[in-house]
């Protein structure tokens, strides 16, 4: 069968299969990628079944429009029609049936692949319980320390710590008020100034005052 015998074959059993109106660009696109046939080739062998009256043509305007004839095809009645819509209806509820199902499968499928496997969990609870069991030690040497400090005894500590740092802001604040009064006659920066009496503030130490 010659190429050209070839491209008719198709595009005739296509027409009849879908067995809808179809102009020349649309079967060229609908074919060109299955079966890689040119444009120009599916022009003429349109046009030649059209002439050998194996497909009709119809044309509107300045484009042509091609269907099987419709001779060749079984009469249906009224009966056969409501036949084929009930089982189309069927068909439908089927296929969302279906389709539903494949949704909820694939769901219950992203939520196993997100999950551990046996070996996977074997694994974890076996960490698990290494890091409880070091914690368990780490528990029984700080309850049995016999250096712990008593609650009174931190207090203690927490209230000098309180007065330190109420002291050092106390000093901080009157140091700041004697640079600000010499500051306001000294014809230099304030970084100068500190540079040259060489004193050294907090912040040049990055120490930050604590909060009380």
């Amino acid at each position: 069968m010659s190429k050209k015998d070839n491209s008719v074959g198709i595009i005739f059993a296509y027409l009849n299969e879908k067995n809808r109106p179809y102009s020349a660009t649309d079967v060229f696109t609908n074919l060109q990628k299955q079966h890689g046939l040119g444009k120009t080739a599916v022009v003429k062998a349109m046009e030649q079944l059209a002439v050998e009256g194996k497909i009709k043509e119809k044309v509107y305007g300045k484009q042509k429009i091609y269907f099987a004839d419709q001779s060749q095809f079984t009469q249906v009645n009224d009966a056969d029609l409501k036949a084929m819509d009930n089982q189309i209806s069927g068909l439908s509820t089927q296929v969302q049936s279906i389709n539903q199902s494949c949704r909820q499968l694939d769901a219950e499928l992203k939520v196993l692949q997100g999950s551990l496997t046996t070996e996977e969990l074997t694994s974890e609870i076996k960490k698990l319980k290494e890091d409880c069991s070091g914690y368990r030690v780490r528990l029984q040497k700080i309850q049995s320390a016999t250096n712990h400090i008593p609650p009174e005894e931190k207090e203690k500590v927490y209230k000098q710590r309180d007065v330190y740092v109420k002291e050092w802001k106390k000093r901080k604040r009157l140091a700041s008020d004697m640079m600000d009064a010499i500051l306001e006659g000294y014809p230099k920066s304030k970084k100068q100034f500190l540079e040259e009496v060489g004193v050294e503030t907090d912040e040049d130490s990055k120490v930050v005052l604590p909060t009380t």
